[in-house]
């Protein structure tokens, strides 16, 4: 467990996250990531879940649909 202090930058509050930290997250300085709420409490994570949501549906219909798209591949 790591314990983060929160930090005044500007008119905002940060938090500085160490570098193991950073590279469990696979995520480095100017990257995005997405602070979610879970039934266990929040979590930082460096995928946006609704684009995930997104791709998982796009799968899908890409799966049922094969054939058409195919055609229109053409």
């Amino acid at each position: 467990m790591l314990t983060l202090k929160l930090t005044k930058i500007g008119n905002s509050t940060g938090l500085v996250l160490p570098k193991e930290a950073l590279a469990k997250l696979r995520a480095e300085q100017g990257d995005i990531v997405f602070l979610t709420e879970t039934a266990d409490g929040l979590r930082i994570t460096p995928y946006d879940p609704d684009f995930e949501r997104q791709i998982k549906l796009a799968r899908r219909v890409a799966r049922k649909r094969r054939n058409v798209l195919r055609e229109l591949a053409k």
